[in-house]
């Protein structure tokens, strides 16, 4: 029983001194940060085109 969990202790201190995923985690975060931003600025440009058809809207029913 003894050797099991030395063993199983050694793989634990093994993976976590192991940094080849450390590079992945990073760029999933990465990415999981711009594609917010995108959201978020995709956002406020679809406002900004509303707001200004609005306008250009009112103005055209204004005039006429």
């Amino acid at each position: 029983m003894r050797s099991k969990c030395s063993k199983l202790v050694f793989r634990s201190l093994r993976l976590l001194a192991d940094e080849d995923g450390q590079d992945l985690v990073e760029y999933a975060l990465l990415i999981a940060f711009l594609c917010i931003a995108a959201v978020a600025g995709t956002h406020k440009l679809a406002t900004a085109i509303t707001s200004t058809f609005t306008t250009i809207s009112t103005d055209i029913a204004n005039a006429a």
